[in-house]
């Protein structure tokens, strides 16, 4: 079972005292003590071990506390009684009983409270209701380093720009009645010592229900179960694992589509659901600060960038859609297109084979592809191209700046890694001592610097080996591409699909080989990813990172790698390599010596392209939300029906919660991955498909609520996580941004035809190439289409169809060489090395112009708001004169009672002084009388 983050940990520190060990407590800057962190007492080998106390359920479904109505349930652990198993299975039966009454043993050690209750649906499980009290609480609070409020924010919020237009926007936001708006407070690191300088009214609710789940999660993640001499053994992961524990997870606060009746409960789960997590919401404006407030900062910042990305491609959907309308308007007036379908022109150039066993055909058989591309290789898509490079990089400043406002507004702006405790597998592996460099203290590591040398290259080495694994899967589809293509071919060019004679005009060779290969790709690619996600995990263990945040980045990495290799190479083979070296059918270049490389149609591999973008593209949408949508809703639906027989009692909110389906322990890395690729689909290969952006737009607009849904209705609530910003993704998306200005304009100018439609209309459309006196796009084909003589074919002439004149001595084929007969005959042409210093000067040029653009916008446009600069220096002012005043004030008030007291001695040792020097004066005058 999942523990949303809780690790497994097994620790081998060594310790003089085992009754109250330290373990190993990494840090970089500050090394904890003991007395610091109560988390690391352990139970001395043979003291009696507590056994949790077992109560009744007291008939409160919705209530969110123990039976004693008073202390609020923190978390819950879900067991089976191994008194009730099988008595040939009670000897591991004993075991998991033993390490689990050690671990809440250990638990109850540590501070915390927990209580018992048996289930209501299934009498062999056990719920167990932990509680924090106040003093834990504080304890871990600064630990955890949460920062908490100390005054009420007095500072005039900057006005929005919509204020203006709030009544026709108010009907895009949640409802304000149900969903209001909180009170800002001035917040700083909490201390324990320093309770008087925080904001509390009410210790019952000053620390969140999220913040009291952090705390718990922590907690538990470091609490022992086994003690063998010097060997500790700590964690809830390994407990759950090995099937101590079924479960562990906080408590939602209600039903997702019933309010809660529990006096004081916010219901913030019904109101997500209501005004976020509903379908028919889709087109409201999230409520992030409730989102951040019930699932924590790391769930708020994923779906306020989920939120931002869809916004913005709004405006590249408009773009996009405007560029293929524009396509599909001109189609008719293309002049290559028609010389294509003309049968005058097209119907009697006859094509030379593109295949060893393929037959000679007619250039209009592909008339239909050449208008279907002519839809999306025009000008309108150049434009576009230039278009999304520059918006990817609007995309990525605009989003900083936000995210920027969204650390100030909940309190993430000072989140540094120093503040991150270390995982519990690092500090379970502390074995070597290593002085820390900036500190001089010596500390703990789980290797040396050797050791973790060989660590990293073995990740290395292994990453390389799989990126290679993929590469040869990809090269086993092209030679699959390469040998089925000649089967199409000659199937086609017989007419063998009498069956399919509704679009038999519109099959082609390429384009059946193209989708068959596309979706055989796809395929491929989802049974690889299950593979790669398990080498990226194990080698990720095997590195060791010492933070959850370091975790994540290097796992985030792995993936990524993986997923860009899997998910694009096709695309990049298409793009860049095909057709492109395929030499002349009298002398072909082939694969592995046997096979014959690819050639593109007439038109280009364009529409090849966006044949295989779509593809990817439309079943990863749709397997994504088969695994997100439906198998979470039918697992919870047989759950259901299992249990369908006891649905008249009254269940409670726990056991309800244990119902729902566990969260991944990567959270939400699976959503970010899927976005991030969906990214790249947009902005690397845009300029082949102008309708990638809206049908991402559609395909976002639906995720943001299906993982809304899906979080808010079918899982268990999330282990909430502090988290300042996306992490890792953010590099992998800059670096996106820079890759796509250099795929778009490779792919204008190698796999796009525009290039050399624009050389042949501005020099060899007319003198002293042609006849014609004016610039014109008539005789592009004939130019762009050399000629071979058929004695010097390798194949056999009673091969040619019976569509082809008998008296035929000559084909043609796609390429700039000279005739036969020619002095250099089958050399490239002058013509041929025009069209390549034209692609190679329009990449040169497009790429200098779009990355000066993009400089020049990274520059203008600061990350951070120049507002919230102001706001955060002025928040932080304001906090240390309230800090130094209240500590003031706190000394002032201690030592008013000491120095009244001092002074009041003083004042009665003055008077006795005096009295003496009286008396010592008037003695002498006394004795003289």
């Amino acid at each position: 079972m999942s523990t949303n983050g809780i690790e497994e940990t097994d620790s081998l520190c060594e310790t003089d005292d085992l009754g109250d060990a330290e373990l190993c407590m990494i840090e970089e800057e500050v090394v904890y003590t003991q007395e610091f962190l109560p988390t690391y007492h352990s139970i001395r080998e043979g003291d009696t071990v507590t056994k949790t106390q077992v109560v009744e359920f007291n008939e409160k479904p919705e209530s969110l506390f123990f039976n004693d109505g008073v202390r609020r349930i923190d978390f819950i652990l879900v067991y089976e009684d191994e008194d009730k198993k099988e008595f040939e299975k009670r000897s591991m039966y004993m075991r998991r009983k033993r390490r689990r009454e050690y671990f809440e043993a250990s638990l109850v050690k540590m501070g915390l409270e927990l209580e018992a209750t048996p289930s209501v649906v299934n009498d062999k499980l056990m719920f167990v209701k932990v509680h924090l009290p106040w003093d834990v609480l504080c304890t871990y609070a600064e630990v955890l380093h949460i920062k908490l409020p100390i005054r009420p924010n007095d500072m005039t919020p900057r006005p929005s720009m919509w204020r203006f237009f709030t009544c026709i926007t108010k009907h895009f936001y949640p409802d304000e009645k149900l969903i209001q708006g909180e009170t800002e407070f001035f917040t700083a690191p909490f201390e324990k010592n320093r309770q008087d300088c925080f904001h509390i009214k009410d210790k019952d609710l000053f620390f969140t229900p999220s913040m009291r789940s952090r705390m718990a999660c922590y907690i538990l993640s470091r609490a022992q179960y086994e003690l063998r001499g010097t060997i500790k053994k700590f964690g809830i992961t390994k407990l759950l694992s090995s099937g101590v524990y079924k479960a562990a997870y906080p408590l939602h606060d209600c039903q997702f589509n019933v309010k809660s009746k529990e006096e004081g409960c916010p219901s913030e789960r019904y109101l997500l659901y209501k005004e976020w997590a509903n379908p028919i919401n889709f087109y409201k404006m999230q409520p992030l600060d409730l989102i951040r407030k019930y699932y924590g900062e790391k769930v708020g910042i994923y779906f306020a960038w989920l939120g931002f990305y869809t916004m913005m491609l709004a405006v590249a959907a408009v773009m996009g859609l405007g560029c293929f309308i524009y396509g599909y308007k001109t189609q008719e007036t293309s002049t290559w297109s028609k010389e294509v379908c003309d049968p005058n022109i097209g119907g009697k150039i006859v094509m030379c084979p593109q295949c060893d066993l393929c037959k000679y055909w007619i250039l209009n058989s592909t008339c239909e592809t050449s208008q279907t591309l002519s839809v999306f290789d025009n000008f309108g898509t150049l434009v576009f191209a230039v278009f999304m490079s520059i918006w990817v990089t609007l995309f990525l400043e605009f989003w900083k700046r936000y995210q920027a406002e969204l650390e100030y507004e909940w309190d993430t702006v000072e989140f540094l890694e120093q503040e991150e405790p270390p995982r519990p597998e690092y500090e379970a592996k502390c074995l070597y001592d290593r002085k820390n460099p900036i500190t001089g203290v010596t500390e703990k590591v789980p290797f040396t610097s050797c050791g973790r040398c060989v660590r990293v290259s073995i990740g290395i080495g292994t990453v390389f080996f799989w990126i290679l694994l993929i590469l040869a899967s990809i090269v086993a589809i092209i030679v699959y591409r390469l040998a089925v293509f000649i089967t199409f071919s000659y199937k086609l060019r017989n007419n063998n699909l009498k069956n399919l004679e509704p679009i038999k005009e519109y099959v082609t060779p390429q384009m059946a080989t193209s989708v068959t290969a596309s979706i055989i790709s796809f395929v491929v690619i989802m049974i690889l990813n299950i593979l790669y996600e398990r080498v990226a995990i194990w080698i990720t263990n095997f590195e060791l990172p010492r933070t959850r945040t370091d975790y994540e980045n290097s796992l985030t990495m792995k993936m990524f790698l993986f997923q860009f290799v899997n998910y694009y190479s096709s695309c990049f083979y298409i793009a860049f390599v095909k057709g492109k070296i395929v030499g002349y059918p009298g002398k072909p270049v082939r694969l592995l010596g046997e096979y014959r490389n690819e050639e593109c149609d007439p038109g280009g591999c364009l529409i090849e392209l966006t044949t295989q973008l779509a593809i990817i593209m439309g079943g990863k949408a749709i397997w994504n939300n088969i695994q997100e949508v439906l198998l979470p809703w039918v697992k919870n639906w047989i759950f259901r029906r299992c249990s369908a027989s006891v649905t008249e009692k009254v269940t409670p909110r726990w056991e309800q919660d244990y119902q729902l389906q566990s969260i991944s322990q990567l959270g939400l890395f699976y959503e970010y991955l899927e976005m991030v690729i969906q990214f790249g689909f947009v902005t690397l290969f845009v300029a082949s498909f102008p309708l990638a952006p809206v049908l991402a737009l559609i395909n976002n607009l639906f995720e943001i609520r299906v993982d809304a849904w899906k979080l808010t209705t079918q899982s268990r609530r999330i282990v909430p996580e502090k988290a300042q910003d996306i992490g890792a993704w953010q590099p992998i998306l800059q670096g996106i941004a820079i890759l796509a200005v250099a795929t778009n304009a490779m792919i204008i100018a190698f796999t796009s035809d525009m290039i050399p439609r624009l050389v042949y209309y501005w020099s060899f459309s007319v003198y002293p190439y042609s006849d014609n006196t004016e610039h014109t796009m008539q005789g592009y084909i004939n130019s762009s289409l050399s000629v071979f003589n058929i004695s010097d074919s390798p194949f056999n002439l009673t091969d040619i169809a019976i569509s082809t004149p008998s008296n035929l001595t000559t084909c043609r084929y796609r390429d700039f060489r000279y005739p036969p007969g020619h002095l250099w005959q089958y050399e490239h042409n002058i013509q041929y090395w025009h069209v390549i210093g034209a692609k190679l000067a329009f990449i040169i040029v497009v790429e200098h112009i779009v990355y000066f653009t993009k400089f020049v916008l990274s520059y203008v446009i600061p990350d951070v708001p120049y507002a919230v600069k102001e706001r955060i220096k002025r928040e932080k002012y304001l906090t240390q004169v309230i800090l130094h005043e209240t500590s003031l004030k706190v000394v002032t008030r201690r030592l008013k009672p000491l120095v009244d007291n001092t002074i009041g001695k003083d004042v009665k040792n003055l008077n006795k002084e005096e009295e003496m020097e009286m008396k010592a004066t008037l003695t002498p005058i006394e004795e003289n009388n």
